[in-house]
């Protein structure tokens, strides 16, 4: 039990800070609220349930950084087999060219569907 006692007692120092603060914030803080405060944040523009052109929403911009997100983790998987490279041997070698060429089929799919292309 005495090897958990430090853990408890930083658990329990965080939550109480967390309290503390939470409180000392509603305390301290201001209280006089207006409508501009209460509103979402849009950038000085008031929202509107439609587009401003009337028409659907265009979800090019949420799939550019879906395809973003998609190749920086291919990236990510790149870092540490190019460091390791020499110790992979043949089997590691393989096993990158393999998801390689999966990424390749998904990138010049994407090319082929216009995906890349920003109109």
């Amino acid at each position: 039990m005495n090897l958990y006692v430090p853990i408890l007692v930083l658990g329990a120092i965080a939550v109480a800070f967390a309290v503390f603060s939470v409180g000392v914030a509603g305390l301290v803080g201001p209280r006089r609220y207006n409508r501009a405060k209460l509103e979402a944040y849009e950038c000085g523009v008031d929202p509107t349930p439609q587009p401003t052109g009337g028409g659907r929403f265009p979800v090019k911009y949420y799939l550019t950084a879906m395809l973003f997100i998609i190749f920086d983790i291919e990236i990510v998987f790149l870092y540490p087999w190019a460091v390791h490279f020499d110790s992979l041997g043949l089997f590691g070698f393989g096993a990158m060219a393999l998801f390689l060429f999966n990424v390749s089929v998904a990138y010049v799919y994407e090319w082929r569907r216009g995906g890349l292309g920003w109109d």
